[in-house]
């Protein structure tokens, strides 16, 4: 199953046209438990798929950092191994070391584990606000996304071969150029997969929730863009395909129920793994983040 699909299948009931209470259920799965110091607990919801979704377990793990540190740091970078498949199941703990504390940086590593196993690995550093000197490339022109059709449009005349029939309900998501699962059938394969996204209602004002957010939404859609160079896409064809690592720099602050455009492409892709990159962007046109993600990419 593709990571959209396992997202649109983790959401429990039946709000398919997303919106407040399905985002509050996101809120309330990266709202961690702490059962002692430095370990925390989460869990998947109900009508989960055969694995936990990376972006949950990625933004569970983040929230375990950043609980265990000042408020006055922010996250500017993770990186992240996906070592097994979560099981949905059962309760995942995450163990958190605080690797250093310094005057500008605050480094975690953070473990989580399932089974008596590690399933996933991140660390993660943090930084005292500072100044300093300031540039960065430019949005890509495309059209606004309130002008674009919604994911479940999108998806509607595919119901009966794609595994979702609806958004990953806590995000609404509107695809700038023609989704890969529609340019597989018609040609013009693109080499880009661009994506306008937004919490689908209004989160808190924890600026660690926003960046929570949008790492889940940053596991989302990265990977189609490899299949996309090839014309091939989950559903349709035999393709398995796994996160293998993932990295994301913050560059600046931005909310998550907002406007954000995901802009992926992928540079290469050799021996059953395939490369990802992606930029995200403020609706004002501010660069964000950025995304380098290494999938299992198996063409059957």
């Amino acid at each position: 199953m593709t990571e959209l699909a396992r997202a649109a299948a983790s959401e429990p009931g039946d709000d398919s046209d997303g919106g407040q209470p399905v985002l509050d259920r996101l809120v309330n799965l990266l709202d961690l438990e702490k059962i002692e110091e430095n370990i925390f607990r989460g869990v998947s919801p109900p009508n989960s798929p055969t694995r936990v979704f990376g972006g949950q377990v990625a933004g569970q793990a983040l929230v375990a950092a950043g609980r265990t540190v000042p408020p006055d740091r922010h996250v500017h970078s993770l990186h992240a191994y996906f070592i097994r498949g979560g099981d949905p199941t059962v309760p995942i703990v995450y163990q958190v070391d605080r690797v250093r504390d310094g005057r500008s940086f605050t480094t975690r590593r953070v473990t989580a584990v399932q089974h008596g196993k590690a399933i996933f690995a991140l660390s993660a550093s943090f930084q005292l606000a500072e100044d300093g000197v300031e540039h960065a490339g430019e949005m890509p022109d495309v059209p606004d996304p309130e002008t674009l059709p919604t994911l479940a449009d999108r998806l509607a005349p595919y119901a009966d071969t794609l595994a979702t029939r609806a958004v990953p309900r806590p995000l609404d998501m509107r695809y700038v150029n023609e989704p890969p699962w529609v340019t597989r059938e018609t040609g013009g394969w693109e080499s880009r997969n661009r994506v306008w996204m937004k919490a689908d209602g209004r989160l808190p004002d924890d600026p660690l929730l926003h960046v929570c957010v949008l790492t889940y939404a940053s596991d989302l859609t990265l990977l189609d863009s490899v299949l996309a160079e090839h014309g091939v896409y989950w559903e349709f064809d035999r393709v398995l395909g796994a996160s293998l690592d993932h990295a994301l720099w913050f560059h600046r602050p931005f909310r998550a129920d907002e406007w954000f455009l995901y802009d992926s492409t992928s540079p290469t892709a050799s021996g059953a793994r395939g490369l990802a990159t992606g930029r995200f962007f403020a609706h004002d046109g501010s660069h964000i983040a950025t995304v380098v993600q290494e999938g299992l990419v198996r063409v059957l």
